[in-house]
């Protein structure tokens, strides 16, 4: 059942992809708005790179969010086709009504209308023929399968880097994500070892096992003191590196890891050819996510295009001061705490740093076990008149029902915003003045989802 729903959603992409392909023939320019995240980033540099390959041109632009006012924008824009990457699915009706033509290819659950009765675009997404957004696909994934039938074997591993920037990669890959990685193996695009997956191998180990943050290891990711305090404990050096302990060391180190978490070793994936600092897909995706959540889009742009030396060392710094500042936001929900009411929790900020970092923080609190794992966590986020809204959950939530997708799309369209994304996590945008409303609001709507 699962490769027939597979099937038809590749149908959908070949259709994207001749659409794609008659537009390229005639040497018009590709207008790309993607998303400014990992997985946004990643799709983005899945298509740019297929349109340079087949000779073509693009213009592309990355956004925080789509909305209407971005939409009135690109409606003023003569192009001939529009290819919307990471976003797009809530907004179909719009999108049919631009000037050009028009492909998207999201992951998040569809909203207004499938885009079946759309003569001007084609909508490709997982949603539609019964798949996993969430989990089966990420943006990058979905925009690689709109290029796949022009033979673009090569692309593979950047579709996964995206999957990796979602959070897609939990105890395995699945569905559309793991048929994209048999690919990229057999075709020497990505090799698979295990490993333990510290964050390097090349700093002092305290350091190294603080800056861990996927997977979390509770009570010392995020907090320098407490990893010099386990390495003491267990008697190995705290400022040696990794690569500097003898074997018997690090199976020791191994071991005592695996007992906090499990999921600390296991599958690493590379990229053979591809320069160290992005051979490992998860190093990568950590780049392009620390260059969005330093605004600097067009650095993660130029790394995934192949322009390579000043931007990887801009986007290795991104990624150091990123971890510096999830260190700081962990002391401050650690000290702080979240807002508790009968069904879901809530983080508010208006500190400029934390507000760039307060959906990964949410996912940190539950993870490290700061923040209680039974209720969603929302953050909130002043930006003058109106609030930025994050929600994450657990996976066993959402088994109990919870869909933060539909409850901020729900309750922001209450009161004149908009919402929405997967049900494991999702976002927001709300005028400052409901904020007390809205905040009840979600509440009340996840009671409903859980009883």
């Amino acid at each position: 059942m699962t490769h027939k729903k597979q099937h038809y959603l590749l149908n959908r992409a070949e259709e994207a992809c001749m659409l794609l392909k008659e537009h390229l023939d005639q040497d018009h320019v590709v207008r790309v708005i993607s998303h400014n995240d990992a997985d946004g980033i990643s799709a983005a540099g899945v298509i740019c790179n297929a349109i340079s390959q087949e000779g073509g041109k693009f213009h592309v632009t990355m956004v925080p969010r789509l909305n209407e006012e971005t939409l009135d924008r690109l409606s003023q824009e003569k192009y001939e086709l529009f290819f919307f990457c990471d976003m797009g699915s809530g907004y179909v009706e719009r999108i049919g009504r631009l000037k050009g033509q028009a492909i998207i290819a999201d992951h998040h659950q569809t909203m207004d209308s499938t885009g079946d009765d759309e003569e001007t675009l084609v909508h490709v997404n997982p949603h539609l023929f019964g798949l996993d957004g969430t989990r089966d696909v990420s943006a990058s994934g979905v925009t690689y399968l709109t290029v796949k039938p022009l033979n673009k074997v090569n692309l593979t591993g950047l579709a996964l880097v995206g999957a990796f920037g979602d959070m897609q990669y939990a105890d395995g890959f699945s569905g559309v994500n793991q048929t994209i990685l048999t690919e990229a193996t057999e075709a020497g695009v990505v090799e698979e070892h295990e490993d333990l997956k510290i964050s390097s191998k090349d700093e002092p180990l305290y350091k190294a096992l603080a800056h861990t943050f996927q997977p979390a290891i509770p009570g010392i990711s995020g907090n320098p003191e407490k990893s010099q305090t386990f390495l003491e404990k267990i008697g190995i050096s705290y400022g040696i590196k990794f690569t500097d302990l003898a074997n018997e060391e690090k199976d020791f180190l191994t071991e005592h890891l695996t007992r906090i978490n499990p999921k600390i070793f296991g599958s690493i994936y590379s990229m053979p050819q591809e320069t160290p600092a992005l051979r490992n897909l998860e190093d990568y995706a950590l780049i392009l996510d620390a260059c969005g959540k330093n605004k600097n889009y067009a650095v993660g742009l130029s790394i995934c295009l192949g322009e390579r030396k000043s931007a990887i060392t801009e986007g290795v710094e991104f990624l150091s001061k990123y971890r510096e500042s999830l260190i700081r936001g962990i002391r401050w929900i650690s000290r702080e705490g979240s807002q508790e009411m009968d069904y879901v929790q809530y983080l508010y900020t208006e500190d400029k740093e934390n507000k760039k970092i307060m959906g990964t923080l949410a996912s940190l609190g539950i993870e490290l076990e700061i923040l209680n794992s039974q209720k969603p966590v929302i953050t909130l986020s002043r930006m003058h008149n109106l609030v930025k809204i994050s929600g994450r959950t657990t996976l066993e939530m959402t088994q109990k029902g919870v869909n933060l997708g539909f409850a901020l799309e729900q309750a922001s369209k209450s009161f004149n915003g908009a919402g929405g994304g997967h049900n494991i996590a999702a976002g927001a945008v709300v005028p400052y003045k409901e904020l007390e409303n809205f905040k009840n609001l979600v509440n009340d709507i996840v009671s409903t989802q859980v009883s």
